[in-house]
């Protein structure tokens, strides 16, 4: 019968497992502080992202709150606004109503005065005279060959009715006040003739219509 010993070979067996062992928890130890490690570093990056995520929120809404703030009062100062502006407005028309009728009577004084003529642009004028001369006033019409017996003035729109000698002379009234810068839209009405009692004279009774700027 052969005997074998086997007991140092156990041994060795027990002892070269035992190393292996060792160096397994060795390595599951070194991948542990790693992932301990990564994890760290990812953790404070994070919190890094957070950090800047939070300071930008709240630069928004410091933003968002003067932006607030700034409109807070958009509908008071709107408000006021709109007094202002209808404060101004009624300013402006109770000036146009004191001055503007008085300017348009100037005018019509000046469309009457011998040696006159309508308030209207030199430049408009002359190129009138060169294009169409027909619609440009007589410089030497006689203005007292007309009269104004009655003017009417109602929410910017005048009636005048008057007698003239002719037609010519009512329309040289027509003419002058359509040059006007005071006047436009001149219309003139049928007129008829009739015999003045006094001077015997046929004249030309007339009534014309125009709307007024000022």
């Amino acid at each position: 019968m052969i005997r074998i010993n086997l007991l140092p070979q156990k041994r060795a067996e027990r002892k070269s497992s035992g190393e292996g062992g060792q160096l397994w928890l060795l390595v599951l130890l070194v991948l542990f502080l790693g992932e301990i490690a990564g994890l760290a570093v990812l953790h404070g990056t994070k919190k890094e992202e957070l950090a800047d995520q939070e300071r930008t929120n709240r630069e928004l809404d410091d933003q968002i709150s003067r932006a607030k703030a700034s409109v807070a009062n958009h509908a008071d100062v709107k408000a006021k606004l709109e007094t202002l502006r209808l404060r101004e407005d009624a300013i402006s028309k109770l000036q146009s109503a004191r001055t503007g009728p008085t300017a348009m009577l100037l005018e019509v004084a000046r469309v009457l005065t011998p040696g006159r003529g309508p308030s209207v642009d030199p430049e408009y004028l002359d190129r009138l005279r060169r294009e169409n001369p027909s619609q440009v006033h007589n410089p030497n019409w006689d203005a007292r060959r007309l009269w104004l017996m009655k003017f009417i003035e109602t929410s910017r729109r005048v009636r005048l009715e008057g007698l003239a000698r002719d037609g010519e002379d009512v329309s040289e009234l027509a003419r002058r006040m359509n040059l006007s810068a005071y006047f436009y839209e001149v219309k003139l009405l049928p007129a008829k003739k009739e015999l003045d009692p006094e001077s015997k004279l046929e004249l030309l009774k007339f009534e014309l219509e125009a709307r007024v700027r000022y």
